[in-house]
């Protein structure tokens, strides 16, 4: 007589979650790490963006003050860093920092004069990380400021 078996063993449930366990264990953290390295290329991009465009603020604003403007260099080599400099007086108004795991490499100055034009050279910078880059150019003749 066969006998009328229509389930599972407590032995081949507790078999089949410790391979989930095991296979979750291993691809979970695999996964992950190039997402969360993706965003810090974006929010370091988006930083130095912002940074660019409070630099050429500054220069439109002390525009009757100081007819040299301001500018914001990149610092350390590889970029660690950047601030923000009065071209008149050479004072740093502001510093900022770059993840470790971000990759910046191009223009090392953004220069702005007092109408917010952009003074000297018309390079870009490209900041890289987890298989994400991100390009901010400024157009020279306005001053806009592209991050994509």
């Amino acid at each position: 007589m066969a006998s009328g078996k229509k389930g599972f063993t407590l032995v081949e449930l507790l078999i089949v979650v410790i391979i989930i366990g095991v296979m979750t264990f291993v691809a979970v953290p695999r996964m992950g790490f190039s997402i969360i390295t993706g965003s810090k290329a974006q929010t370091n991009a988006q930083k130095i963006a912002a940074a660019i465009r409070y630099a050429r603020s500054l220069a439109i604003a002390n525009a009757a003050t100081n007819n040299q403007g301001f500018s914001l260099n990149m610092t350390g080599s590889p970029y660690t860093g950047f601030q923000i400099v009065n071209l008149k007086t050479s004072d740093v108004n502001e510093t900022g920092s770059i993840d470790p795991k971000v990759s910046c490499t191009g223009a090392n100055d953004f220069s702005f004069g007092p109408l917010g034009n952009r003074l000297l050279d018309s390079d870009s910078l490209t900041v890289s990380a987890g298989g994400k880059t991100y390009t901010i150019t400024v157009v020279s003749a306005t001053g806009m400021v592209k991050c994509q």
